[in-house]
């Protein structure tokens, strides 16, 4: 009788680590790596992280975009030379809650300090599939009035880069960082 316990147990056992030894995917770690890959500019491993297609959803604006064109943004964001910091993170229920703080050029210039958010990360399987986003201090009143003094100072001295602001090309970052470095030289 203790033979077939042992035996029982041994099997149990068995059964148990396999189960264990399945590969389970840490959502938090490919999480991690990419805001990593987003502060690296790093284009394969962003490419490894993510779906064919991508939502992204910020407020009322969601947008999905091929692998390709998130790709491309991403390009004209790494213009500004983004930087990504954790501030918190954790996995529930198959998603991943994100407190972010990013600073780059741009939002430097802009809003002064670091953009501070909430990201909420979806998975299909191992690859992110959407990214919400929840501004937590976005200063309105910064931004605006140092966009609409960049835009009106580049309509009169420098027109040639008229339309920056919206062209979310890499070309369209290079002229908005150099509408910035014009404007703040302007003395």
């Amino acid at each position: 009788m203790k033979k077939l316990i042992v035996l029982l147990l041994i099997l149990v056992m068995g059964f148990a680590c396999c189960k264990n030894s399945e590969k389970q995917i840490d959502k938090i770690e490919i999480s991690k790596q990419y805001f990593k890959a987003l502060s690296d500019s790093d284009y394969s491993k962003i490419s490894n992280c993510v779906t064919d297609s991508i939502t992204t959803i910020e407020g009322e604006y969601e947008v999905t975009y091929s692998k390709k064109d998130y790709l491309e943004l991403l390009k004209w964001d790494a213009v500004f030379s983004p930087n990504y910091n954790i501030l918190e993170i954790e996995e529930a229920g198959g998603i991943v809650k994100v407190k972010i703080s990013k600073i780059d050029k741009r939002i430097a210039f802009l809003q002064e300090v670091p953009f501070i958010m909430h990201q909420t990360i979806k998975f299909q399987k191992e690859k992110i599939i959407s990214i919400e986003t929840e501004y937590l201090d976005f200063r309105e009143a910064t931004w605006e009035m140092n966009k609409n003094r960049l835009i009106s100072w580049v309509d009169k001295n420098n027109p040639e880069l008229n339309g920056f602001i919206h062209d979310q090309t890499e070309s369209g970052g290079i002229k908005f960082l150099k509408a910035i470095a014009l404007y703040k030289n302007r003395e």
